[in-house]
C-alpha cells in the first residue's frame, strides 16, 4: 500500500481551523477532508479517526503558541514590555477576527468536558503548560523587580491568563477595538 504524502503542518493547521470554527462535535469528516484537501482514506491512514487528528491538531496549536510565547519572551530582555505586547496582539487577533482568537484549548475543553478523558487530559496539560510558561515570565518579572505587585506569580499567571481566555470570550460578541483596547490596559494595569 502506497503512504500518501502531505505536509503535515498544512493539514493540522486546517484542521485546527475547522476545530476552531465549528467545534469538535460539529466538525465531520468530510468537513475535515474540504479543509485539509486529502482523501478521507489518506486521513484515517495518517490519523485513524477524527479524535486522532484533533488531537495532533492540538499538539500543531500548542507547538504553534509555544513558539510564538517563546519568541516574545527572550531571556535577555525585560518581561513586562513584551507581555504588553502579548496582550496587544492577542486584542489584534480579536479585532480582525482571526480564527486563532478563540483558543482551541479553552473552546475544546468546555465542549467536550466529561465526554473523553483522553481529550480532556490533553487539554488540562497544555492548559498547565501555558500557566507554567506565564508563572516563569511573571517569576522572572518580580526577580527583576519591574512588578510590585504583592501576588505570587503564579497568582499573577493565573489571573492573566484567565483574563486572556475572558477577553477572546468577549471578543466574540464585541469587536469594538477601543472597548477590547480599554479591556487589555485594564489587565496590564492588575498585573504590574
Amino acid at each position: 500500500m502506497r503512504v500518501a504524502e502531505f505536509d503535515r503542518e498544512f493539514v493540522l493547521r486546517q484542521a485546527m481551523l475547522a476545530f476552531m470554527q465549528f467545534g469538535y462535535a460539529k466538525t465531520s469528516m468530510q468537513k475535515l477532508t474540504q479543509v485539509t484537501l486529502l482523501h478521507p482514506g489518506s486521513l484515517y491512514a495518517a490519523f485513524g479517526n477524527k479524535k486522532g487528528i484533533f488531537l495532533a491538531a492540538i499538539e500543531q496549536y500548542q507547538t504553534d503558541r509555544n513558539e510564538q510565547f517563546t519568541a516574545l519572551f527572550c531571556p535577555t530582555q525585560p518581561v513586562l514590555p513584551n507581555l504588553r505586547c502579548y496582550i496587544d496582539s492577542i486584542v489584534s487577533e480579536c479585532i480582525t477576527g482571526d480564527a486563532m482568537k478563540v483558543c482551541l484549548l479553552t473552546k475544546s475543553i468546555s465542549e467536550v468536558e466529561g465526554q473523553d478523558a483522553q481529550i480532556n487530559e490533553v487539554l488540562s496539560a497544555n492548559l498547565n503548560a501555558y500557566e507554567n510558561a506565564l508563572t516563569q515570565q511573571f517569576s522572572r518579572a518580580k526577580s527583576q523587580n519591574e512588578i510590585q505587585n504583592v501576588r505570587s506569580a503564579q497568582q499573577l499567571a493565573r489571573f492573566f491568563a484567565m483574563s486572556l481566555y475572558g477577553l477572546r470570550t468577549y471578543a466574540l460578541t464585541n469587536r469594538d477595538a477601543d472597548a477590547l483596547a480599554l479591556l487589555a490596559d485594564d489587565i496590564f494595569n492588575a498585573i504590574k
